[in-house]
Parts: structure tokens; C-alpha cells; sequence
């Protein structure tokens, strides 16, 4: 286990309730200094894959990437870790409808509310378009998945559906896609081709 996953679990299990002292004395061994709050593990997976891409150690830069498991759970998150709680800076990304969640944690956290960043739907949908449909149906390809997209089309509910929205759509159908996709479609982007709230975190990391 890695220290940040240790920083990472115990600030999970806090804000879920936990009995134990807020991770404070942890943070502060690790110099954590930020914390990117996402709402899920596929959120995780292409913010990872960037900073690889880039060259970047967020756990040496004292940057926490932390998927909450859901955008409802981002005022406990950033209640406890945030300017009111451990007196880290918060960023984060999130899908534009789940936005008011996070305007309404960032102000709970007394943090500054600039400080995250919205996805036009959500961040699959940023990078199936920076990418083409084109070349997602060549990643599904390569990932093995092609019959099953082909089979996902066919149904009567993705009929007059256009093929971004269809290829959105298919990489929540099986568990686990998502975060596989999450990695594959920023491995394969472009990097002067990077969707501008992906890029705005990183610029602000």
C-alpha cells in the first residue's frame, strides 16, 4: 500500500463516518498539500493516465486523487479535508448536473468556488468528442469489444441515438468499463487535444 492510498482510505473512511481521528497527522507526514475530489474511479483512471502522460507524480507533488464514490458524498469530503476541516486545497471535476453538488460542498468548505471543474455531461463525453467517434470505435476494437457495442446499437432505445451519445451510453453498460475506458481514451488522445476542464485541473495542480 502506498502512503497516499493509506492518506486516501483513512480520509474515505472518515467522511463515511468513521470512528477514528480525522487523518490530519497523516496528511501532514505526506505533505499532502491538494486534493483532486472525483466522483468515481473512472474519473480516477484518466486523471492517472494524464499525469503519467505528462510525466507528473501527483503523490510526490502532494496532490491526493481521491474518487468519492459519488458527487452527493462531496460536502463530507470537502467539509473534512477542505479550508473549514484540514486546511487543504480542493479541486476536483465533475459531471455538469451533479455541479451543484460541489458548488454547495465547495461553499460548506469555505474554499474558493472556482476551484473545480465541469465536464459539458460528464468527462467520457469530453473525451469521446476531443477524440472522434472514429477513433473510440477503433479503441473498442482493439479492446475487444467491438461485437458488444454492435449488439448495444441494435437496441430499439439507441435507434436514432447519434454515435457519441450511443458510445457514452455503452461504456456504463458492464462494470468496470468505464474505468478501463477512463485509462484507454486518454492513452490515446492527443495531448494538445486534452478537453479544457481536464486541462484546467492539471494547470491548477
Amino acid at each position: 500500500m502506498t502512503d497516499m492510498t493509506s492518506f486516501r482510505e483513512a480520509a474515505t473512511a472518515w467522511a463515511a463516518g468513521g470512528t477514528g481521528d480525522r487523518p490530519a497527522g497523516l496528511a501532514a507526514r505526506l505533505g499532502v498539500r491538494t486534493v483532486v475530489l472525483l466522483e468515481g474511479l473512472s474519473d480516477a483512471a484518466a486523471v492517472g493516465a494524464l499525469a503519467a502522460r505528462r510525466g507528473r507524480d501527483l503523490a510526490a507533488e502532494g496532490v491526493c486523487v481521491l474518487p468519492m464514490g459519488g458527487a452527493m458524498s462531496v460536502g463530507r469530503f470537502a467539509g473534512l479535508l477542505g479550508p473549514a476541516g484540514l486546511g487543504l486545497r480542493l479541486t476536483g471535476l465533475c459531471d455538469e448536473r451533479e455541479s451543484g453538488f460541489y458548488a454547495r460542498g465547495w461553499e460548506r468548505a469555505g474554499a474558493p468556488p472556482e476551484g473545480f471543474f465541469v465536464c459539458a455531461a460528464d468527462l467520457e463525453d469530453e473525451l469521446i468528442r476531443a477524440l472522434g467517434t472514429a477513433r473510440v470505435e477503433e479503441l473498442v476494437r482493439a479492446e475487444g469489444d467491438l461485437r458488444a457495442l454492435q449488439t448495444f446499437r441494435r437496441q430499439p432505445a439507441q435507434q436514432g441515438r447519434p454515435p457519441e451519445q450511443q458510445l457514452r451510453r455503452f461504456l456504463g453498460t458492464k462494470k468496470g468499463r468505464k474505468i478501463s475506458y477512463g485509462r484507454a481514451l486518454v492513452e490515446a488522445l492527443p495531448l494538445d487535444r486534452v478537453p479544457a476542464p481536464l486541462d484546467g485541473l492539471f494547470a491548477g495542480l
